[in-house]
């Protein structure tokens, strides 16, 4: 929630737009001035509205709301710029959710490394009726991060950003390597 800003002006003060027997009344001056104070930050977010749609311009406590938007949780310990990149680039991610490429990218936004994701497959058949599906019977997916330093990396929060990401069925192999 947003709150009062001491200090602020308006832009629109109450008691000039009152009729002119008014603009004399010092009780009435300063009772419009106390509401003017109360209304100010309202007009300011207005004429900004556009600012808090926009993650990269929003307020750092409207962020996390604009997340919860576009169903994106935010992890706290994040910097903020990352979260800022993460929430602009969530519904491109929903878009593409459930490919590598979609993993590999969310992966590189949280990392900023290099990423390989391999996986099993979707599709698995057989020529012969009857005849075992070659391949392995369980899903899985393999991601590959490649970072300067692998030791800046929390793997326990990649790895739940990664099983997030993908089927509640499919094994996830997470391997962070020196670049």
């Amino acid at each position: 929630m947003r709150l009062g800003l001491p200090g602020v002006s308006t832009p629109h003060p109450i008691g000039h737009r009152l009729p002119a027997v008014f603009h004399e009344d010092e009780f009435t001056q300063r009772f419009t001035a106390g509401l003017d104070e109360v209304l100010a930050p309202l007009f300011l977010t207005l004429d900004s509205f556009p600012a808090y749609l926009d993650p990269r311009l929003a307020p750092e406590d409207f962020l996390a709301w604009l997340s919860q938007w576009v169903a994106f949780p935010l992890d706290d310990a994040w910097p903020m710029a990352k979260k800022r990149e993460l929430v602009a680039n969530a519904v491109d991610l929903h878009r593409r959710r459930g490919t590598t490429g979609a993993l590999a990218w969310q992966v590189r936004l949280l990392t900023g490394g290099e990423v390989e994701v391999t996986d099993s497959g979707v599709c698995r058949w057989s020529e012969q009726p009857g005849e075992d599906v070659p391949g392995d019977d369980r899903p899985w997916v393999t991601v590959k991060v490649r970072v300067a330093d692998p030791a800046a990396v929390d793997a326990a929060r990649l790895r739940s950003a990664v099983v997030d990401a993908v089927p509640a069925h499919v094994r996830v192999n997470l391997e962070i390597e020196q670049a």
